[in-house]
């Protein structure tokens, strides 16, 4: 107030919603600001927009705010870096790893803690190899990351980044991937018989649930495999079919020693499927917000992160 008066009444709203108030003594009309307030809404409308997808136009509804103004507080955002809030790596003891590409271009990779359901570190890059997986374990392990098992899809250049970092780590192989991968190289509707007994075969794999389900399909398998092994080795390897089932024999082989170390620690994950939902939600969103710029992505899935993992 201008003449330094603390007698004041209520004198209606703005166009905005916010209350002015009026002095008694010199008759002035006024508003208080709060910039902390300001703050606090802008990054609330930017959060809803990150997280929830909304858009800019409803984002003017809530706020009663022009588009030019939610565009400005948009960029504000996205031209900043959220301040991380570190976890206790230390107790960090069971993770998962996968990554996804966006339209084809770059590929966010994630690593998440399976017990907190938390993402403990991301990397956006062009694509998924040794080197860019390697920067990203290293970074976690100088942290203190020091885990006992790690969930992953299979990717051979990831498992040797894995083993440069954490030598003595336990890799459980995902069955999903296993499952998913199997099934599509044998076709839905199989004609040979090696191809629909080891269809059926991979069918029950995310159903061992114990030690002697375990058994069970190591058994079977073994008997699959001293009946039709040999054959699928003399099979032409010109045919797409034959490779391809030569493929999902090769592929169980692999993975075997490293498919069922969820049975010997519950809290170890025996797929990645928490992740594939934490992708097809941000994706999901994503494409809501379309023509966002190349050099705006990296903040925008680590703003997103951020959100999601405070909340």
């Amino acid at each position: 107030m201008s003449c330094g008066s603390l007698k004041t009444i209520f004198y209606g709203k703005t166009s905005c919603g916010y209350q002015r108030f009026k002095c008694k003594t010199c008759n002035r009309a006024f508003t208080f600001h709060n910039r902390k307030n300001k703050i606090h809404r802008e990054r609330r409308w930017f959060e809803l927009w990150i997280v929830e997808g909304y858009s800019v136009r409803q984002l003017t509804q809530i706020s009663r705010r022009g588009i030019w103004k939610i565009k400005q507080v948009k960029n504000y955002w996205l031209s900043r870096t959220p301040k991380t809030i570190a976890p206790d790596f230390k107790s960090v003891k069971h993770i998962l790893f996968d990554g996804t590409y966006f339209k084809h271009e770059n590929c966010l990779m994630v690593v998440m803690d399976s017990v907190a359901n938390k993402v403990i570190g991301q990397n956006y890059h062009l694509r998924e190899n040794y080197l860019t997986a390697f920067n990203l374990f290293k970074e976690l392990a100088n942290k203190g990351v020091s885990p006992m098992s790690i969930t992953i899809d299979g990717n051979t250049s990831v498992i040797r980044a894995i083993k440069a970092v954490w030598p003595e780590i336990a890799m459980q192989r995902c069955l999903t991937h296993i499952q998913r991968q199997g099934l599509s190289w044998l076709r839905k509707f199989p004609k040979i018989q090696a191809s629909k007994d080891l269809r059926r075969l991979l069918v029950c794999l995310t159903d061992v649930k114990t030690h002697k389900d375990k058994e069970i399909f190591i058994n079977n398998f073994r008997v699959w495999e001293k009946k039709y092994g040999r054959y699928i080795l003399s099979l032409p390897p010109s045919e797409k079919v034959h490779s391809d089932l030569r493929r999902t024999r090769n592929l169980i082989i692999r993975a075997l020693p490293d498919m069922f170390h969820y049975l010997d620690n519950r809290n170890i994950p025996a797929t990645t499927n928490k992740i594939e939902g934490y992708f097809s939600r941000l994706k999901s969103i994503y494409r809501q917000h379309r023509g966002l710029s190349k050099s705006k992505r990296k903040n925008y899935f680590d703003w997103y992160i951020f959100f999601k993992n405070i909340n």
